[in-house]
């Protein structure tokens, strides 16, 4: 515990203070290249685990047929182009996103497009899915070994080539189909603000019409739908409605909030030439009432996973009581530090503790478990 308040202090102190005065994207990617660096030595792996890592039976599940060690992953938009898979298990990550992935590679919208809100703990996100493309990142990770679960997200390449139906399909198919051997799982990304067209599958006719084509695809790994943050429930509902008649297993709950006027953000941090998405704070509670509706209504005939908002142990909690299997993150982890991860492990375990839960899946939907006692 002492050495874990060492290094949030270190964090907190030097490191952040350093970083956050520096443009957030160069920040970014000097980060990847540090953690890709770190990954190839076993020394450092091994430093990594020692300093990061926390470890307990009781979060361990198989979903999926799936091993998960631990709940909470590494969200997509942070590892684009999967340079961090060596090195995340060893921070203490149960398991990992990459990407997300677009069958061509794509330089995203122009910079700037990263911007910090620090008084809103939240980040405004303009990226425009940038990545290398399926064919180079299959490359890059044909050969690799994977030591936790690695979810690949598929997303439609942004551009105007893409923005017809049957072209944007296409595109899906494509990326899907070039990552097919990598991986445990798939996530199909239906809902990032900041593409060219906008969100069309979030439309249940389009989804409908994109899950057919993809349904043809011949695979055993799950797939995942990763949805919009700004929903309504009635919205979700007709996307739950589409998912029942085809091959999904479950969904992400949820993406980036696109209301600039929500009252967790800070206006006077806002400026006029920000555009994107917000990620961090501002989502959680978009995130944790999605959760709630979708487990009610579907209970455990869909895996979900919360993402948006997690900094402490007890947001992670909520989202799990709310009917989350597993959880995800990358913004509080830019502004609280790596040993986050650990923390987050060791607060689940003493949480479920405390409220009686021998291990996590007891605690998966037991707010409304509680209110229906």
């Amino acid at each position: 515990m002492f050495a874990t308040k060492l290094q949030r202090l270190g964090y907190r102190h030097l490191c952040k203070p350093f970083f956050f005065h520096r443009d957030p994207e160069w920040t970014h990617d000097t980060v990847c290249t540090v953690g890709e660096y770190l990954g190839r030595y076993k020394t450092t792996r091994a430093f990594a685990r020692k300093m990061c890592a926390y470890e307990h039976s009781c979060l361990q599940q198989t979903l999926l047929g799936i091993f998960f060690p631990n709940p909470i992953g590494l969200t997509e938009g942070f590892d684009k182009n999967a340079r961090l898979t060596r090195i995340l298990p060893d921070v203490g990550f149960g398991y990992e996103m990459i990407g997300s992935v677009t069958a061509e590679p794509c330089e995203g919208n122009a910079k700037p497009r990263l911007w910090r809100l620090p008084k809103s703990r939240a980040l405004v996100v303009y990226y425009g899915l940038k990545n290398d493309g399926a064919d180079e990142i299959h490359h890059r990770l044909e050969k690799e070994r994977f030591h936790i679960p690695v979810g690949v997200s598929i997303a439609k390449t942004n551009g105007p080539q893409t923005v017809e139906m049957s072209a944007g399909i296409q595109d899906y198919k494509k990326g899907f189909t070039t990552m097919l051997d990598i991986g445990h799982f798939f996530v199909i990304n239906i809902s990032c603000p900041n593409a060219f067209g906008g969100e069309p599958f979030s439309d249940p006719v389009r989804l409908d019409a994109l899950l057919t084509e993809l349904d043809t695809v011949e695979t055993k790994k799950p797939l995942l739908l990763k949805i919009a943050a700004d929903l309504s429930f009635e919205e979700l509902d007709r996307l739950i409605a589409v998912m029942d008649n085809h091959r999904v297993h479950g969904m992400i709950l949820a993406n980036l909030t696109k209301k600039y006027d929500r009252p967790e953000i800070v206006q006077t941090e806002l400026q006029s030439f920000m555009k994107g998405g917000i990620s961090g704070r501002p989502t959680s509670e978009l995130s944790n009432s999605l959760i709630a509706h979708a487990y009610l209504e579907v209970g455990d005939r869909y895996l979900i996973i919360g993402a948006g908002g997690i900094f402490t142990a007890e947001d992670a909690y909520e989202k799990i009581c709310q009917g989350a299997s597993l959880v995800q993150l990358a913004t509080g982890m830019i502004f609280e530090g790596p040993q986050l991860i650990g923390e987050l492990n060791k607060g689940l375990a003493e949480l479920m503790q405390r409220d009686g839960f021998k291990h996590i899946q007891e605690a998966v939907g037991s707010a409304h478990k509680k209110q229906y006692a």
